[in-house]
């Protein structure tokens, strides 16, 4: 099996920073795109920031200018450094890769979802 594990989340002041951090873990053989989404209260998820493999990075305009994307292949994780966070970013925070993997003697490939880090931005 191979999971996403993120962290990172919390509570911050408006204009205050986060950093979440997810990392892949099990019979990893490779990672393809890796991505941040969020779900705001009673919206629908949406994404947030994108680095394919070979570091190139796309980000939603909503915060375009106050995040950064990075990722470390050796370790297999990503990493997305908020900065002058709003009330309106209050969300939780979804981490998504496509990995290829070893299962059952065979490998596979999936989009696999972590399971969420809540971000709150309140004063």
């Amino acid at each position: 099996q191979v999971q996403l594990v993120e962290s990172g989340g919390g509570s911050v002041q408006p204009g205050g920073s986060l950093r979440l951090s997810c990392a892949a873990s099990g019979s990893i053989i490779s990672v393809n795109d890796m991505k941040w989404y969020r779900q705001r209260p009673g919206k629908e998820r949406e994404l947030v920031a994108r680095i394919t493999s070979d570091g190139s990075k796309y980000y939603a305009e909503f915060l375009e200018g106050r995040c950064a994307v990075t990722r470390d292949n050796y370790k297999n994780a990503v990493y997305l450094q908020m900065n002058s966070l709003k009330p309106e970013d209050t969300a939780v925070y979804y981490c998504n890769a496509g990995l290829e993997y070893w299962i059952d003697h065979a490998h596979r490939y999936d989009e696999v979802w972590g399971q969420g880090t809540l971000v709150t931005v309140s004063s």
